[in-house]
């Protein structure tokens, strides 16, 4: 019953780190095809399209590379429940905050005048803000999920950066520890 259930958080973690990957990916076009030209305010573009790629490109590799490649980074066992489910808790996480954020940004009043260079960072959505007003519903049903999708692959990335920099020794080093205790 326990491997169907870290079956099932493998398999669901892999399916949303690609997709939360591609979606960062996919986000980081329009600012790359403005080239920082056309956007409604002086911006960075260069550092929201690397951010976007990067992180993008990271959730996808880690959604398609076989797991004991994963393992060996994290210096842990391959059968470690943390593996996945530490990266897929933050995405949650990540998600649920930033698709509040992008719901807030993209339906409040314009008179609120929010910084744009923030909001940019916070909600990489909110170009579309900046250069026409959609639709509560275009927020609800696509804005706010895609925000939400590329927080959740920076949330991926904070979690395996987590897991890599951990100084605990890996559960297999532990049993075998206490195996070899008389």
């Amino acid at each position: 019953m326990r491997a169907m259930a870290g079956r099932a958080i493998r398999v669901t973690s892999r399916i949303l780190f690609c997709v939360c990957g591609l979606v960062s990916l996919v986000t980081g076009v329009p600012y790359a095809m403005l080239r920082g030209e056309d956007l409604p305010v002086q911006s960075e573009w260069v550092i929201f399209v690397a951010v976007l790629a990067l992180v993008g490109i990271f959730s996808v590799a880690v959604a398609v590379l076989p797991r004991a490649w994963i393992a060996r980074a994290c210096r842990t066992d391959r059968d470690d429940g943390r593996l996945f489910s530490v990266p897929l808790k933050l995405l949650g996480g990540f998600a649920a905050v930033f698709y509040i954020l992008a719901l807030v940004a993209l339906l409040a009043p314009h008179s609120w005048n929010l910084n744009p260079q923030l909001m940019l960072a916070a909600c990489p959505i909110y170009l579309v803000r900046m250069t026409f007003d959609p639709s509560p519903l275009w927020v609800f049903v696509l804005l706010g999920p895609m925000n939400a999708a590329v927080y959740g692959a920076f949330g991926v990335a904070v979690g395996y950066l987590w897991l890599i920099a951990g100084k605990s020794p890996p559960r297999g080093a532990e049993a075998a520890h206490r195996k070899s205790l008389p």
